[in-house]
Order: C-alpha cells, then sequence, then structure tokens
C-alpha cells in the first residue's frame, strides 16, 4: 500500500514538473492567491462552455480532484452580449442561494437555444427550479447580489478574460487548452489543473 501511495505520488509531482509555460499554461501573475482556489469564467451562452460543462463534466471532474481546502469558482462573463448581464446577476444570486447545481444546466439549455429575451424568462427558470418568488425578488438586486455582480465583473477584468471556458489557478497560471493533449483531453485537462495548484 505504501509503495502504491509513493509511486502515486511520485508520478504526480512529475506530472507536475513536467508542466511547460507557454505549453500548458501561461504564468499571468508573479504573486498567488491568499487562499488556494480554481476559478473558471464562462458563459451560459458559449457552446464550448456547455460541453465543458454538461458533456465532458470537466468543471466537475476539477472539483472532484481538488485538494482539501481548494475551491472551484464560477464566473460568469457579460461580453457575449444578449441577456450576459442579467445572466450575471442570476449567477450571483445562484451562488448567494447556494442555488447554482439546481439552475445551471436550465439556464445553460435556455441560453443555447437563445430562449432568453428578458430577466422575467430567467426568473421563470429560477422558479420552476427550486427557487421561490420571495429567494429570487428578494435577491435579485440585494447588497449581497451587487457584491457577487463586482466579485465576477472584476476578475475578468484583473485577468483580461477575453476568450470562455477560461480557468486560472491561484490567480498565478492560466491553463492553455491549445497545449493540451487532444487524445485525451478532458484527462489532461484536470491533471495540469492538478499540477498547477502544486506550482
Amino acid at each position: 500500500k505504501v509503495l502504491f501511495l509513493l509511486g502515486a505520488l511520485f508520478s504526480f509531482n512529475a506530472f507536475a514538473a513536467n508542466l511547460e509555460e507557454g505549453k500548458q499554461y501561461v504564468q499571468v501573475s508573479q504573486t498567488a492567491s491568499a487562499q488556494p482556489e480554481v476559478i473558471e469564467f464562462f458563459s451560459f451562452y458559449c457552446p464550448h462552455c456547455y460541453d465543458f460543462e454538461l458533456n465532458y463534466k470537466i468543471p466537475s471532474q476539477i472539483k472532484a480532484n481538488l485538494p482539501e481546502g481548494t475551491k472551484l469558482v464560477q464566473y460568469h462573463v457579460n461580453f457575449l452580449g444578449r441577456q450576459s448581464e442579467n445572466l450575471t446577476r442570476a449567477w450571483a444570486l445562484a451562488m448567494a442561494l447556494g442555488a447554482e447545481s439546481k439552475v445551471k444546466a436550465p439556464l445553460f439549455e435556455a441560453a443555447q437555444k437563445d430562449a432568453l429575451k428578458s430577466m422575467d424568462d430567467i426568473r421563470a427558470i429560477f422558479l420552476s427550479n427550486g427557487v421561490t418568488a420571495e429567494q429570487f425578488d428578494g435577491g435579485i438586486n440585494s447588497f449581497a447580489v451587487n457584491g457577487l455582480v463586482n466579485k465576477q465583473v472584476n476578475a475578468a477584468e484583473q485577468f483580461k478574460v477575453r476568450g470562455v471556458p477560461d480557468f486560472y489557478v491561484n490567480g498565478k497560471f492560466r491553463v492553455n487548452p491549445e497545449g493540451l493533449n487532444y487524445d485525451d483531453f478532458v484527462k489532461d485537462y484536470v491533471q495540469t489543473v492538478k499540477g498547477l495548484l502544486q506550482k
């Protein structure tokens, strides 16, 4: 058992050591965030984000492989137009309520069909997926939600996010999907995030 664990540890550390800047990742800051974290920037309008989330399940696999005390946060971006700003606000409400898993898939489905024409359409999705009218109406413009909206917008500006999905590790490294192994893309993505958490 001990030998197996040592072997697993060695191969994992070897993987972290094999990560090359400019290939699997790009360094975006000299200093790491105070707390270990992985941030994914996404948009409900982005077809690749839809695939990452619902088909390849990359965010949930990353989450399942995070060391104790490390969190994955998902921030919505505003730059794909249409109801993007309302969706960023709605996602802030979902985060505040702890309702992300309830509304994420239905919001993706509706946005991919371009079925969201106003905040009322977004509200209807929340209400049909376990959020009460009181929770939605009382929370959507609340102080806490305004703070989470600003946090998402400011983070996207800080990292100069231009495309999504986009993953950042410890505020210091950006995963570079172009440098990953396309034959085993999902596994390589998850392993790269794990490796960058060790750097």
